[in-house]
């Protein structure tokens, strides 16, 4: 163990775990808006010196790994002869900081009898810091237009609050208590973080703690080329489609991914994928990184804790200017194609063997939000749930219903209750959607379905980027149905959009339908008890049952007819 005893590291590397965790319950329990407390759009992280993750707790998983690149860029920007005890970092330029603007990064440097000695770090989402439109851009055509940049500033200064950056922020968000509650409390979780390791290292030593960092890292590493080797070796490669950029509303964007597994390492390379945008749906090199950096945790260590050491075997390319690695000026404030991003590379290993991924999930995380000015309070106000999406079925067993996308594992969705106590907005129902699961011999999870009637006049806005194309089955399975909100229905006015930023007037309503995953085989070999219970149900509908599955149902007795089952899957076969 190079010198030190293995339960010496255990310990050391549980105590950093706890850290990360410490450090994610002062965030939610601090912060002041329901997407950091509710939601959990954030990313929670201590590093070492050299900038690489030690220990996170559960989040936006692929904040987390962008926090490495943000820190980095920190490191490189400043110098490290910059960078002293009790200073407070933030940062939220997307092509430094791996998100967009609203996305800001903080990161408290860690010191040890005057040696640096590693980093905490928080990416959190806040709600406004300017950007041209309040609540959400989605028509940007620079970087200029997403709101005050921050390039490394410091917020405190050898532990004394910058007072003037404080108040510059004030002043450039339609919404600074919400602003400045949530920066409060992503410093306050980054001092945390930064006091555990300090007394973590009163305790061992920097000696001891040096050594165990690198034989946790090192771990890290051998778990991941131990399952990099059972992986099938070859080179494949996808492509799927973004609805379009925000200005262009009629081009479908190109997403390509070429994924090459050898025995030393997996390449992820984006080579191919459409140019850079003029609408803000381009993608920082940063979070381009975390994306991949987590399919190959979920196709190797997905049941251990990150640390930097899991994703040594992994490289990632994409050519500076595409869209999966904006260069300034280009906007990013949607950054959709990294959500889909997930998707394509699993759809490019599915073809390295049909068993080793799922089919598509629903493809995106079909938020809906809503925005104006509250009657009580004469404030802005700004609340949205992003939807549970159907996962896509697999090898061994059917998708699951309307969880959270793939891109963001340990979020969650927006309370019905805490949505109606803090905005002007009611939800009318919130449903599984039948029928929207992809078919086969095992089935696409559903999607999910939500009406909402907006109170006062207000803005409504709901973000997909994949609703023209649908979630691809797998190995002969069906697709499963691609998401979309309709406005004004049963109107007049009744439009179906996919990505949308729209003024409604009280008691207009809005429903959004999140997409489903894709199925998995044959439907025709589905267990007929199955398709019945799916009935049963309300999974599937009765006229799917036999449409996509063959499957013929006694309504009466709400009995399969075997008999008339089989004769109809007979028909099927033949004629396909």
């Amino acid at each position: 163990m190079n010198g030190i005893d293995p339960i010496t590291i255990e310990v050391i590397r549980n105590y950093l775990l706890s850290a990360a965790r410490e450090m994610n319950r002062n965030l939610i329990r601090t912060a002041y808006s329901t997407i950091i407390y509710e939601v959990k759009d954030f990313g929670v992280g201590i590093y070492d010196n050299q900038c690489r993750l030690l220990a996170e707790a559960p989040g936006l998983a692929i904040f987390t790994r962008g926090n490495d690149y943000a820190l980095k860029q920190i490191v490189q920007y400043l110098g490290h002869e910059n960078i002293h005890p009790e200073d407070i970092i933030l940062l939220n330029y997307p092509y430094m900081s791996a998100a967009h603007t609203l996305d800001v990064t903080a990161a408290a440097p860690i010191f040890h009898d005057d040696k640096l000695v590693g980093f905490s770090a928080v990416k959190q989402h806040w709600k406004d810091l300017g950007q041209k439109d309040p609540g959400y851009c989605t028509d940007t055509t620079d970087v200029y237009q997403e709101g005050l940049l921050i390039p490394c500033l410091k917020i405190h200064k050898r532990g004394v609050l910058n007072q003037d950056l404080v108040e510059l922020i004030r002043f450039n968000s339609r919404m600074p208590e919400n602003t400045l509650g949530d920066m409060n409390a992503k410093i306050s979780s980054c001092i945390t973080g930064r006091k555990r390791v300090e007394e973590l290292i009163d305790k061992f030593g920097q000696e001891t703690y040096s050594l165990a960092v690198e034989n946790i890292l090192d771990h890290g590493e051998r778990i991941a080329r131990v399952q990099l080797a059972d992986l099938p070796k070859g080179t494949w490669s996808a492509e799927d489609w973004v609805d379009d950029d925000g200005i262009d509303r009629d081009t479908l964007v190109k997403i390509k991914v070429t994924v090459t597994i050898s025995d030393t390492e997996m390449i992820v390379d984006f080579t191919g994928s459409d140019p850079q945008t003029k609408g803000p749906i381009n993608v920082p090199i940063g979070m381009t990184m975390g994306t991949a950096a987590l399919v190959f945790k979920a196709v190797t260590t997905p049941d251990t804790a990150a640390n930097d050491g899991n994703f040594r075997p992994l490289k990632v390319i994409a050519p500076p200017g595409c869209v999966m690695h904006a260069i300034e000026p280009a906007p990013t404030f949607t950054m959709w194609p990294a959500l889909l991003a997930v998707d394509i590379i699993l759809k490019a290993l599915s073809k390295a063997g049909v068993d080793l991924v799922p089919a598509c999930s629903g493809g995106d995380i079909f938020s809906i939000s809503g925005l104006g000015v509250h009657p009580d309070t004469g404030k802005l106000w700004h609340e949205g749930s992003n939807e549970g999406v159907g996962f896509g079925a697999h090898a061994e067993g059917d998708g699951e219903n309307s969880i959270m996308h793939p891109s963001e594992p340990g979020c969650r969705n927006n309370p019905i209750e805490i949505m109606e106590i803090k905005a002007p907005m009611m939800i009318e129902f919130y449903e599984l959607r039948q029928d929207s699961g992809g078919s086969g011999k095992n089935r696409g999870g559903l999607g999910a379905k939500r009406g909402v009637r907006y109170l006062v006049e207000s803005t409504a806005f709901n973000m997909a980027k994949k609703t023209k194309t649908k979630p691809w089955g797998m190995a002969g399975g069906g697709d499963g149905e691609n998401g979309h909100a309709i406005y004004w229905p049963e109107t007049s006015k009744e439009l179906t959009i996919g990505m949308n930023y729209q003024k409604v007037e009280a008691g207009d309503r809005v429903i959004n339908f999140s997409g489903g995953g894709g199925g998995w085989g044959n439907p025709l070999l589905r267990d007929p008890q199955s398709v019945l219970d799916d009935v049963r149900n309300e999974y599937i509908s009765l006229a799917g049952a036999k449409r996509d599955y063959g499957v013929v149902i006694d309504v009466q007795t709400m009995s399969v007819d075997l008999e008339l089952t089989e004769q109809h899957r007979n028909a099927v076969k033949k004629s396909g």
